[in-house]
């Protein structure tokens, strides 16, 4: 073995490096074979040298691999890279979001405590709080997302967690996560943001105020719709809690998974600024349209906070929502119409992607609920992908063209 180089040492000393760099090498170990790519160890279980050695790691005496449920180096790799990304001192991956959501609520909130959360969240997560946390005897109460007052008035003494996504969807609304993360302190709550929209690349939560970010790493993160994944980063001592919940209860991230993750994050502020770029045009494209009731993006100045997007985000995302008159049938016309995009509730992916929110995303909400957070049935939401932005507006010309 070269004496320039040793099994098990860290890629290179990345102290102080800058983002790009902690993207694309943060996290990795080399194994005895010297392989320059990160290695995937697809495998369940691990070998010990001897009965006492098995004892001592399971029992947490020694280090070592134990179980892939909650335990396996490439997830690992992973998991330092979205660390460091994000600011934190430790991240947990978890199977999916939805499952980052679950394993940050079941490992720090117990029966009795009460969870502040945004009107405006995804639909599957407001069915998480009320049909299951519910079951568990957690209280959840809903605030909108940028009422600061609102959100003063709903603690109760027994509020340990304020959940939100900023940006949010799919209405782009953001929440002053600085105020709101010192409002959560005061009243000895944690402040839990989404940050699937924005990715560390545009957005730091840890570093304005948030105590933990859970991420679907579906979306960005990916970049191109293969693999189901989420994480969760922040304070250690809370992220051992959730590996606990992960050894346990096993909503654990496969280790392809985890792999393909760490190749999308290598391109990620490349392709979270190519988004952003052609997100801009098409937002100020469609805010011309006659067509238009209102376009939801934070890059235009004529949205409401538009200047606190500016200050809490590097650039303004690749979600564009648009309300059409004319209401769900005119939106279905819109999007039957299209030839290019695709009819797909995702998003975060290299193809650009269009949905219903009130029929899909939101569809398992009351129509009360969905008119509380917004979602109107003319409102149509575009994840905008990485296609020439002239041929994007060709085919949403034929949308409009079918009105």
């Amino acid at each position: 073995m070269s004496e320039q180089w040793q099994a098990g040492r860290l890629d290179s000393d990345l102290d102080g490096a800058g983002f790009d760099t902690l993207a694309v090498r943060a996290g990795q170990r080399r194994t005895p074979e010297a392989e320059h790519g990160e290695a995937l160890f697809l495998t369940s279980s691990y070998v010990f040298r001897s009965a006492a050695d098995a004892a001592a790691c399971f029992a947490g005496e020694a280090e070592g691999n134990v179980y892939s449920r909650y335990m396996n180096p490439t997830v690992r790799t992973f998991e330092e890279r979205m660390a460091q990304l994000e600011g934190g001192e430790q991240a947990v991956a978890t199977a999916s979001g939805m499952a980052a959501i679950m394993a940050t609520v079941m490992s720090l909130c117990s029966a009795g405590d009460h969870i502040l959360v945004s009107r405006a969240v995804f639909g599957a997560t407001v069915s998480l709080f009320e049909k299951y946390f519910k079951r568990f005897g957690i209280e959840v109460d809903y605030v909108p997302l940028s009422d600061l007052d609102a959100w003063r008035a709903a603690f109760k003494p027994n509020t340990r967690m304020l959940f939100i996504e900023s940006p949010s969807n799919p209405l782009a609304e953001l929440a002053d996560i600085g105020a709101l993360g010192a409002l959560a302190r005061e009243h000895g709550a944690k402040l839990v943001v989404d940050n699937c929209f924005c990715t560390p690349a545009l957005q730091k939560p840890l570093s304005l105020g948030a105590d933990i970010v859970v991420h679907s790493a579906t979306k960005y993160i990916d970049g191109q719709g293969r693999c189901l994944g989420g994480v969760v980063v922040g304070r250690r001592e809370q992220m051992q809690e959730l590996v606990g919940f992960l050894r346990t209860a096993g909503p654990t991230l496969s280790p392809f998974n985890a792999w393909v993750f760490l190749k999308g994050l290598e391109t990620l502020r490349l392709r979270m600024r190519a988004h952003c770029e052609s997100a801009q045009q098409i937002a100020e494209w469609l805010e011309q349209r006659p067509e238009v009731e209102h376009v939801y993006y934070s890059g235009l100045p004529s949205h409401p906070q538009h200047a606190l997007a500016k200050a809490q985000q590097s650039a303004f995302g690749a979600v564009v929502s648009f309300e059409l008159k004319g209401g769900r049938e005119a939106a279905w016309r819109f999007i039957d119409a299209t030839r290019l995009v695709s009819i797909t509730a995702n998003l975060g992916d290299a193809k650009t992607t269009i949905t219903h929110p009130a029929t899909t995303t939101h569809g398992r909400l009351t129509p009360e609920a969905r008119e509380a957070a917004g979602i109107r049935d003319g409102l149509i939401r575009l994840a905008i992908g990485l296609e020439e932005v002239a041929d994007l507006r060709a085919d949403l010309q034929r949308g409009f063209d079918a009105q």
